[in-house]
């Protein structure tokens, strides 16, 4: 055993399993190590060690994982998971040839979760989020984010943020809360989004900033929704609280965004389909995170693809999400998003699972803390029935999932 590390009492090894840390300081794909066990202690990694470091024939609490594939937790870095209703008559006008956009002018899309969501109470909306959240968890998934912007006043963003709270109070996953009441224009705000935005961030955003209900803002920067003016003007209230700031930016035209979303040294940028190379540049010097979306991509039947390709040559993590909601990426599965990221956007692997493990982490914020098997770091991992990472997101329609560890502890959802 190492010099430096001592094994205590209350420790629980993990042996025999192959662990893909995704840890970028161990030279092999996937961060790959084998012959190679987790030592956890409460609620965090203690160590990563040669197992004939280890003599784990006098230690009691042991797990033999035999043989399986280890990964770390995965992380949904972009859900939109509590809302009420469903959008399924709006995805059958999409297959009859109506396009997003004009259903959206027409008082659809967003808005119409915006009604659905401020009839639902509290006890209705926590139950359906609860069942989404789990779908999410039986594949593997310990940390997601989930963002307001159903509510789109005070009471409902708040009715929100409190469902996300009290989904984290009582669910064994470590969840994000992000502030997106710049998502649409609501109803009693028609053609006065100026005014609406002054709602935003003279009484929405410190209100419930106040009562740390959120730990990031969002916006939705478009044509159909909040221009570059109100975007910078949103982020320049949140700088003044000290919250980080990320955006929907690019996904129907290009707004010019994701620049300003560097500027701000914000988390992430997600979509981007129509993200040039400019902004690229900016978002490289500031390590911004680029969040893919591969799963509205499909449900729209887009077809201009992220430029993946700049993103490389640039440098520019890549996260990967299912981007959940009611309208156009109805899909509570980061294995199908990770499939997706591969077959529609041409990522490997190795970037597809990064991008829902160490690049996910990041853009919340929890790079230190999350999305890696590595010492220090919090000790959520999945462990996989697989004989390689590529096969946990290969073959869908059987889940592939073993356990699910979260802080340390083999867990289900609810604790």
């Amino acid at each position: 055993m190492s010099k430096s590390f001592k094994l205590q009492d209350t420790d629980t090894v993990w042996i025999n399993g192959v662990l893909a840390t995704m840890d970028k300081d161990v030279d092999e794909q996937y961060g790959l190590l084998k012959d190679h066990c987790i030592v956890t202690r409460s609620d965090k990694i203690a160590a990563i060690l040669p197992k004939d470091q280890l003599n784990t024939t006098l230690y009691s609490h042991v797990i033999d994982l035999e043989g399986a594939i280890v990964t770390p937790g995965l992380i949904d870095c972009h859900t939109h998971l509590v809302f009420g209703g469903n959008r399924a008559q709006e995805w059958e006008k999409r297959l009859n040839g109506i396009s997003y956009t004009e259903i959206a002018k027409e008082g659809g899309g967003i808005n119409s979760t915006v009604s659905a969501t401020r009839t639902a109470d509290f006890g209705s909306l926590y139950q359906v989020s609860y069942k989404r959240l789990r779908a999410l968890a039986d594949e593997g998934v310990t940390t997601v984010e989930i963002k307001s912007g159903y509510g789109l006043d005070l009471a409902n963003e708040r009715k929100q943020l409190e469902v996300v709270r009290a989904l984290k109070n009582t669910c064994e996953v470590d969840i994000s809360p992000t502030l997106l009441s710049a998502h649409s224009v609501p109803p009693e705000y028609k053609d006065h989004s100026d005014e609406y935005l002054d709602e935003i961030c003279q009484t929405i955003l410190p209100t419930l900033w106040q009562e740390q209900l959120f730990e990031s803002v969002d916006v939705f920067c478009e044509n159909i929704a909040f221009s570059l003016a109100q975007t910078k003007k949103l982020f320049k209230t949140a700088q003044s609280l000290g919250i980080p700031v990320k955006a929907h930016a690019e996904q129907l035209s290009n707004l010019g965004c994701s620049a300003l979303v560097a500027q701000f040294n914000g988390l992430s940028v997600d979509h981007i389909e129509h993200l040039d190379e400019s902004s690229i540049a900016a978002l490289s010097e500031k390590r911004t995170i680029a969040t893919l979306l591969p799963c509205a991509f499909y449900f729209l039947k887009e077809t201009k693809v992220p430029p993946i390709d700049l993103l490389r040559q640039y440098k520019v993590p890549m996260a990967v999400s299912t981007d959940f909601n009611p309208g156009t990426s109805p899909f509570a599965s980061i294995r199908l998003a990770m499939n997706m990221a591969c077959t529609q956007f041409g990522l490997t692997p190795v970037e597809a699972l990064a991008g829902v493990t160490r690049n996910a982490a990041q853009a919340l914020g929890r790079e230190h803390t999350h999305g890696q098997l590595k010492a220090g770091y919090q000790a959520n991992f999945a462990v996989w029935d697989v004989q390689a990472p590529v096969e946990i997101f290969y073959e869908l329609g059987r889940n592939p999932l073993i356990r699910r560890v979260f802080n340390g502890k083999v867990s289900c959802l609810m604790k």
